[in-house]
């Protein structure tokens, strides 16, 4: 398995994929997915890339990867979860998502604003029926109030551990290197090489 076909039409994730695995697996390549795009209605974040995996599987008949990926605040039992990209509203809209969780946490004192992002990405080979899911977390907590303009979604928020910061201040090559893809990536390299 040297191509996988990445079930998404995002362009900058293509490049993601392929820059992340190709350092760690060399020959490796990430093509595309140019076929219809199935309805996510799994109730974890693995559900959901199963799905799309699997269509893209289906529709190319080559192994296929997605992911699923979103932020997890404990306070909140997990949400906003699965529905981190629309916790506003059903348009996708950055900006209002990440008020409303400022506003739902507004009372929240600094020791309980623990989060993670969350990466789960499948694989689905049609040739031989397998398929797994690796999971990426990267821990940390939620700031108060936006701060830096790097990054996207709760980026200007979420201050990775360690760190002082919130990921929208990091550089985007360091952030890359910790973030929650990131860290599932290298899982899935430990498991394809394996």
């Amino acid at each position: 398995m040297n191509t996988f076909v990445l079930a998404t039409h995002n362009q900058h994730k293509i490049e993601e994929f392929n820059a992340i695995l190709g350092e760690l697996i060399p020959g490796i390549t990430v093509i595309g997915y140019d076929g219809p795009e199935p309805v996510e209605d799994g109730v974890s974040f693995a559900e959901n890339a199963l799905i799309k995996a699997r269509a893209a599987a289906a529709h190319t008949g080559l192994p296929s990867l997605s992911d699923d990926s979103g932020l997890c605040v404990e306070v909140l039992g997990g949400a906003p979860g699965i529905f981190s990209a629309r916790w506003a509203g059903a348009k996708k809209d950055n900006a209002a998502n990440v008020q409303l969780l400022l506003d739902q946490l507004s009372d929240v004192r600094d020791g309980d604003r623990g989060a993670h992002f969350t990466c789960h990405i499948a694989v689905v080979n049609p040739e031989t029926s397998e398929e797994f899911v690796v999971v990426g977390n990267w821990p940390g907590t939620l700031a108060k109030e936006v701060h830096g303009v790097n990054g996207f979604g709760y980026d200007p928020i979420f201050i990775p551990e360690g760190y002082e910061v919130t990921a929208a201040i990091l550089d985007p090559a360091e952030k890359n290197a910790l973030s929650h893809r990131a860290r599932a990536l290298r899982a899935l390299a430990e498991r394809l090489s394996s």
